[in-house]
């Protein structure tokens, strides 16, 4: 049986979800999204995936045509229709259909599919040996022009970061602000241990608020391991005991060499694969469950 998605209302054949070439989505990447995961029937953080999307929306005067239950309805039903015990959901709200020009007047409903399918972002070598991001030239979008809580369907400035991380011959890129400082990595948020303690950057240094980032924090305080939020320089990172990044698709990933500095001892650190540990056992617990 093929996969099914979630498009206005309907469930219908991947091969038969279609958008119109004149969404605004797709011609101006007017939309918002999140990318959700589910574990062994538990979707997992649901309701805080849903309330970031409702405001990101919020926030580019987008309205949702569906409550947050009926949201989460067909994120869950989606999954069921699917037989799917773990997998990697995309929810996609765009502007809808409009003309050629800019004016979102002219789309009179937005556009609502739900995509659930299997993703492998890094290999699994990644988890067990760490991995080596660079540094590149592209900096984070400016708060005050996009600002990266928002997670919105525009996603070039990731892409280009993304390209020079690939051109460099490593899987990941570290961003940093206009002013130097380090915000994330394309798609994750970055965290160092310096003396026992986790560190990370705070929202104003312009990062997404990660869901999975948030677990962390509170993994570690409920371990009382000492949280905090710093503005962190790229010497910061470079002379850390310990670094690794957090996202929903990455879950937890190591990372231990930077620009060509080793990190700590040049393996995945204590603190990170203990974390890596707690985590994968609140993911059989935090959510919504589908499956019994």
């Amino acid at each position: 049986m093929g996969l099914k998605i979630y498009l206005n209302g309907k469930w219908v054949d991947a091969s038969e979800a279609k958008v119109s070439i004149y969404d605004h989505g797709l011609l101006y990447g007017d939309g918002v999204f999140e990318g959700i995961r589910s574990y062994d029937g538990l979707v997992f953080k649901l309701k805080e995936h849903i309330d970031r999307l409702y405001e990101s929306a919020h926030t580019i005067l987008l309205k949702i045509p569906m409550t947050k239950k009926e949201m989460i309805r067909a994120v869950v039903e989606t999954l069921r229709i699917n037989r799917l015990n773990a997998a990697y959901i995309r929810l996609v709200v765009t502007r809808g259909v409009g003309d050629l020009g800019l004016d979102p007047r002219k789309c009179e409903k937005p556009t609502v599919f739900i995509i659930a399918d299997k993703i492998v972002l890094y290999p699994q070598r990644i988890y067990q040996e760490g991995m080596e991001i660079v540094t590149v030239p592209t900096p984070r979008n400016l708060p005050e022009a996009l600002n990266p809580q928002i997670k919105s369907l525009n996603y070039l400035n990731n892409i280009l970061a993304k390209i020079e991380a690939i051109n460099a011959g490593v899987e990941e890129a570290l961003m940093l602000s206009a002013h130097g400082y380090v915000a994330e990595c394309t798609g994750e948020n970055i965290f160092i241990v310096r003396r026992g303690s986790l560190v990370t950057p705070p929202p104003y240094a312009g990062i997404l608020k990660g869901i999975t980032r948030a677990c962390v924090m509170e993994l570690a305080s409920k371990s009382r391991i000492p949280v905090s939020e710093d503005m962190l320089t790229r010497h910061d990172l470079y002379n850390a005991q310990e670094c690794f990044l957090t996202g929903t698709a990455a879950e937890i990933a190591p990372i231990v060499r930077i620009d060509g500095r080793v990190i700590g001892d040049g393996k995945p650190g204590k603190l990170t694969l203990r974390l890596m540990r707690d985590f994968r056992k609140v993911t059989q617990t935090a959510g919504v469950r589908y499956k019994k």
